[in-house]
């Protein structure tokens, strides 16, 4: 195994790629093709993905620029250029941003009788109805904190919402307060519903800010406010744990309490806020210019989440279909015994999976249920079946990983419930996050064990299988079942590392083995054979598999790339990589499959695996990669799931030689091809 190690260039590449990724989805909201509310969707993604760029990314970055500084350690790419060039991609990007929001989206919006109401548009017949709210529902829950010796500038929670404003006049003590904070309480609905008789349109919503702005004074009685501002300051969310801890769990509740209080790494501020009160705020928080973004508009578009019930501005309803090998009162265990079972989500339902656990739940023949929980949550029906389980005397172990970014405390509340039902819950291998997707079943059938297995290319996340683009694999094959029995030994005790004989799993075979694979492509096409390499995978940035693929084009082999996010492999250059491809597709599903395809002289090896093509999946996780043996499934992933992406021209982006992305298009309508709604509607035609 090999330690991956960041360096500034690394940063350099991977971090600017990944932003990029932000602008594509940016782009979306711009394409007037795209139902309105989707486009206004595509606002809201990317405001979510710059805020765990700044907590996770960014954050990172400013702690290695600090860390560089203090050891003083010379950089090829100082890390304060890398912060610099980042900065201005993204304050050009937060411009463009609320351009197509205020010039587009919201004007658009209007016209379809949608308002969302900000300060600057209350008009009369709104103060009446906004007075009472803000009485009965908002001024009881706010504490107005004035800035004075006794009241130091107060501790504020990460990405929350709060108002700092200015004052004239003195207080009911007789001091001269300038300055006061006036957090906004997270238990308020950022944006209120406005009654249709009050705003003239049934589908109108205010933002708490424009109530809160509008009756300022109320909160300063005696006093006058000349200013009220709307910021949020944003802090380095990652969490850092020592491999040395007696308890994962107990040590993560720990440091859970400190990712509210972390670092301040960004400030977002109203555009109209007067110079020396963003100065003053970018001194208490530690920041200069460069990490300050002036927001013209509501800040934190995320919130602009709604549920208008409006089917005519958003994409055509879709229900993901169940197989129509599943719609028959068969075991699913028979079914499974006669061949395997290909899903791909979302145009497949995620409910043959449960289905599945339902099954081994209450069959008095399963004697075993092992899987990995990445995120699932506690309301997740997997768990509840896991736990019932439990309850009926099945050996259930669940292989949870506490650390998955964003679900630590709810992956706490999985573990307590599983354990509380009676199954064994183990947190993985710590310093290795557990990402490999597995289920197994054990049951005893004619006085014999056999083995049930699912693999999946996603979480075992029932939301996210309707919105992410993923593989799951049901199958018996005798290799890959007793492969997946050892992973789990593996997981569970101590030992030597399993020695496997169908999948690939990382942090031991799967990387050498890629590279073996690439290399084995390069000399079928020295030897004149057939020869073509495509690897659809959320990232690329692990160097010697970018080298492999440069040696590959530069040996003829045709390598094609279809990278959602990160791609630090350069195409299209002459002598080195004139023989690669790279597309990343940004539709209505986040595209999430990881898909190796070799040609291997005709005989075709497809692999799908949890792995991106990233050091961290490759070095720091645990990873599976299966081999897909049917004949009959490997042709329908090579033609829907790669070709067809292949195909792409309205959702597709083309990586060119100088580094930028170049939209795909297509005139005529006849040569139009959407990969996503060609899935959709051939899943659709089935039903």
């Amino acid at each position: 195994m090999q330690n991956f190690q960041h360096s500034s260039e690394t940063y350099f590449n991977r971090e600017l790629s990944l932003f990029e990724f932000n602008r594509r989805v940016l782009a979306q909201a711009q394409d007037i093709q795209l139902p309105l509310l989707e486009r206004l969707n595509f606002l809201i993604i990317f405001a979510r993905n710059l805020d765990e760029f700044f907590e996770i990314r960014i954050a990172g970055l400013m702690k290695q620029r600090d860390l560089n500084a203090i050891a003083r350690t010379p950089d090829a790419i100082p890390t304060e250029v890398v912060l610099q060039a980042l900065s201005q991609a993204i304050h050009t990007a937060v411009k463009q941003q609320y351009e197509i929001l205020n010039h587009s989206v919201l004007s658009a919006l209007q016209s379809q009788g949608i308002q969302f109401i900000q300060y600057q548009d209350i008009l009369e017949k709104h103060k009446a109805w906004i007075a009472k709210y803000f009485a009965k529902e908002v001024q009881p829950v706010l504490t107005p904190i004035s800035l004075d010796p006794s009241h130091p500038f107060p501790r504020l929670v990460n990405k929350s919402l709060n108002f700092i404003v200015s004052l004239e006049g003195k207080d009911a003590f007789g001091r001269e307060i300038t300055m006061a904070i006036v957090p906004a309480p997270r238990s308020l609905p950022r944006l209120i519903h406005l009654p249709a008789e009050v705003a003239g349109c049934a589908d109108a919503q205010i933002f708490l800010t424009a109530i809160i702005q509008q009756h300022i004074n109320d909160l300063f009685p005696g006093m006058h406010a000349t200013g009220c501002y709307a910021f949020r300051v944003t802090r380095n969310a990652d969490l850092i744990l020592s491999e040395d801890v007696d308890d994962l769990a107990v040590a993560l509740k720990d440091e859970l309490s400190s990712r509210r209080f972390g670092r301040a790494v960004r400030l977002e501020i109203e555009d109209d806020c007067p110079a020396p009160i963003m100065q003053y705020l970018l001194d208490e928080f530690d920041l200069t210019e460069q990490e300050l973004y002036r927001t013209n508009g509501p800040i934190n578009l995320s919130r602009l989440s709604s549920s208008f019930d409006r089917p005519e501005l958003k994409y055509l309803l879709f229900t993901p279909v169940i197989p129509k090998i599943f719609r028959q009162s068969q075991s699913i265990f028979d079914i499974l015994k006669a061949q395997d079972v290909l899903l791909h989500h979302p145009f497949d339902s995620f409910q043959p999976v449960i289905s599945l656990l339902k099954e081994a739940a209450k069959d008095p023949k399963v004697l075993a249920i092992k899987q990995t929980l990445y995120r699932s949550g506690p309301d997740s029906e997997i768990v509840q079946v896991l736990a019932e389980a439990a309850r009926n005397g099945k050996e259930v172990t669940a292989v949870i990983e506490l650390r998955a970014r964003f679900d630590e405390e709810s992956n706490i509340m999985v573990a307590n419930i599983l354990q509380e039902a009676g199954a064994v819950v183990v947190y993985g291998i710590v310093g290795y996050k557990t990402h490999a997707k597995m289920i197994l079943i054990v049951r005893r059938e004619n006085n014999q064990l056999l083995r049930y297995v699912h693999l999946g290319t996603g979480n075992y996340h029932a939301g996210n299988a309707r919105m992410y683009t993923d593989y799951g694999l049901m199958t018996t094959q005798p290799a890959i079942c007793e492969d997946v029995h050892r992973m789990f030994q593996e997981l569970t005790g101590m030992g030597k590392m399993a020695k496997l004989k169908a999948l690939l799993h990382a942090p031991f075979t799967l990387h050498s083995e890629l590279l073996k694979l690439i290399d084995q492509e390069i000399a079928y096409a020295q030897a004149g054979k057939n020869a073509r390499i495509i690897i659809k995978v959320n990232a690329l940035s692990e160097p010697q598999l970018i080298a492999a693929l440069y040696r590959a084009s530069e040996a003829g082999v045709k390598v094609d790339l279809i990278i959602r996010s990160i791609c630090c492999l350069i195409p299209k250059v002459q002598g080195m990589s004139e023989n690669i491809r790279v597309r990343s597709i940004v539709g209505r599903f986040l595209e999430h499959t990881r898909v190796y395809y070799f040609e291997h002289a005709g005989e075709k090896q497809l692999y799908c695996a949890s792995a991106d093509w990233m050091g961290r999946n490759l070095f720091s996780r645990v990873e599976t990669c299966f081999p897909i043996l049917d004949i009959r499934l490997k042709k329908r992933i090579i033609k829907d799931g790669l070709l067809n992406y292949l195909q792409d021209n309205q959702n597709a982006w083309d990586l060119q030689a100088d580094g930028h992305w170049e939209k795909m298009t297509c005139q005529t309508l006849e040569q139009q091809h959407n990969a996503q709604r060609l899935l959709v509607e051939q899943k659709m035609l089935k039903v």
